[in-house]
């Protein structure tokens, strides 16, 4: 084992000494040595419970007779962070927390790990590490909150964004705004709709790199803590037979994640995500393999904030051995870190409620969730979560209004200058221009909630939030740092958005383009620290912001 360097021989005397510190005694140096990467912290909601799962986990290493090390990473609330300059690190954070279960995996010599994470980058992020160091590893994730209630409605924290935009067209008062904050969040766990952080934990399953079971649980559900017990036992178990990530996750394995992404409807996040995740899995997928997959697999469910439904509901009517069974014919057989085959679980899996999981032969929308875009103003590509785009947006041609940075369209927006039959276009918030990508929650919910969601498109070589809904296109690349075409966009522009055909152009002949960025002066924001780091290596939006 990986441990025995601390752990046996003469030359390991100082480190059994320091080990000793911590607590260990003799028996323990014959253990398997097994870290658990904790996110916990006190400012992110989806992450305040986590001590109790990282307990339940410790517990069944010890049953299972490993030795459990705890160690912290890092974690970002990106709906604490939107909107201002704490957006830009959230993007960056997923780097971060791969980098520091990397330097505390391998700086100590365990023989295994347990993620146990929650939220839009600790999970990513942790899934590249365990495709780069290649350990035993296990990814439990802490589970959504339940949705608030009100008048028989759920609300989240979309419902709080969105009900911004209606008091800023004047149709809800300031009472209404409180009495919506004060009911969306009602208590831990990650945001209760199909946002990128339950994307991520559905998609975590099926890869089988978590629990069945795990990525629908809820955060106050028991069966959570039961489910992180028996991954405590199996860690101590893979690092005994000597089962690693890339024994189980290979690039069918990915393939049937964005199957499952599509029939759900996820966050258009997982097409940063997957791609960076695939390469540290030496199993790169593309933009592309996205495309291909979402003309095939339907969409199946209709969660929240393409529909009405919430991951409570995804988790009675089965979870993801629901949504496996209705794919069995569109998934490759891949085994799981349960010991169990993904096959296995689709076919013995039960489909508890048709309406929140329909028949393949009845979706909601025929295609999947999410469509890449290309044209001469994403000659890379671009991403649109189309099962969230209301059908008069699905071909919509409008004039552009163009902005360097997202305070000034949301000024624009909120102030009413933006009006029926316009393109917002927000640039020079790329993985290199902003630095980080940040979200645009904001402005999308802005334009929901001033009624103009069937009739307002934006685009962005930034990105969205899980919880972005309508006419929003976002990673646009090359994005307006490296002089992509979004750069040259002017004030009346005329853009065309066909999702169907999958393009996005402006109607500029080529030779004007060409004109129009002999002439673009870049926007540069000064940084320092982590960004400026981040902005040196990272690569573009269709490449996954993946640091090269």
């Amino acid at each position: 084992m990986k441990s025995e360097v601390v752990r046996k021989g003469m030359d390991a005397a100082p480190a059994r000494s320091l080990l000793r510190a911590d607590g260990l005694v003799d028996e323990d140096f014959d253990k398997p040595f097994i870290g658990i990467a904790n996110s916990w912290n006190e400012i992110v909601p989806g992450h305040i419970h986590l001590n109790e799962i990282v307990q339940a986990v410790k517990e069944g290493i010890i049953e299972a007779g490993g030795k459990p090390f705890i160690f912290g990473v890092p974690a970002v609330c990106d709906g604490i962070a939107m909107g201002h300059e704490g957006m830009r690190y959230s993007l960056i954070s997923r780097e971060v927390i791969s980098d520091c279960c990397e330097v505390m995996v391998l700086g100590h010599a365990f023989d295994g790990w347990i993620g146990v994470t929650n939220c839009d980058k600790v999970t990513p992020g942790m899934l590249m590490a365990a495709g780069r160091m290649n350990l035993p590893s296990i990814m439990v994730t802490g589970g959504a909150m339940e949705a608030g209630k009100k008048d028989g409605k759920s609300y989240d924290l979309q419902s709080v964004f969105e009900v911004l935009g209606e008091y800023s067209a004047g149709k809800a008062d300031k009472e209404r705004v409180h009495e919506v904050e004060c009911i969306s969040c009602p208590g831990r766990g990650s945001c209760s709709g199909l946002f990128t952080a339950n994307t991520m934990a559905c998609l975590t399953e099926t890869l089988g790199m978590s629990p069945t079971g795990c990525g629908t649980s809820l955060a106050v559900d028991k069966k959570k803590l039961d489910l992180a017990r028996e991954a405590g036992k199996r860690i101590v178990e893979l690092v005994k037979k000597n089962i690693k990530p890339r024994d189980i996750v290979n690039e069918d394995s990915f393939r049937n994640a964005i199957c499952v992404d599509m029939a759900i409807g996820g966050s258009t996040n997982t097409a940063l995500h997957i791609p960076a995740i695939s390469k540290d899995f030496g199993c790169p997928v593309t933009l592309d393999t996205f495309d291909e997959i979402s003309r095939e697999i339907p969409h199946i469910t209709s969660l929240r904030p393409a529909g009405p439904f919430t991951i409570r509901d995804l988790d009675n009517a089965g979870g993801v051995p629901a949504i496996l069974n209705r794919l069995q014919k569109y998934l490759v057989d891949r085994p799981t870190i349960n010991g169990t085959s993904i096959i296995q679980i689709a076919k013995e899996a039960v489909v508890k409620d048709e309406n929140v999981l329909r028949p393949l032969d009845n979706p909601y929308h025929k295609q999947g969730g999410i469509a890449v875009l290309k044209g001469n103003l994403a000659p890379l590509g671009s991403v649109v979560k189309q099962a969230a785009v209301d059908p008069k947006m699905m071909k919509f041609s409008g004039k552009a209004r163009p902005f360097n940075s997202e305070d000034e369209a949301r000024e624009a927006i909120v102030s009413g200058k933006i009006v029926s039959g316009d393109v917002v276009v927000i640039r020079y918030e790329g993985p290199k221009g902003a630095p980080g990508m940040p979200e645009m929650l904001s402005p999308t919910s802005l334009i929901i909630g001033r009624g103009l969601g069937d009739s307002v498109a934006l685009i962005t070589d930034g990105r969205f939030s899980g919880a972005s809904r309508g006419g929003a296109i976002g990673h646009v690349s090359p994005e307006a740092y490296e002089k992509g075409p979004i750069a040259i966009v002017e004030d009346g522009d005329i853009i065309d958005i066909d999702i169907p055909e999958r393009k996005l152009n402006v109607r500029l002949s080529d030779e004007e383009i060409k004109v129009r960025l002999a002439k673009v002066k870049i926007v540069e924001r000064p940084v320092t620290g982590v960004q400026k780091k981040y902005r040196k290596l990272v690569s573009n939006g269709a490449n996954g912001a993946y640091l090269d």
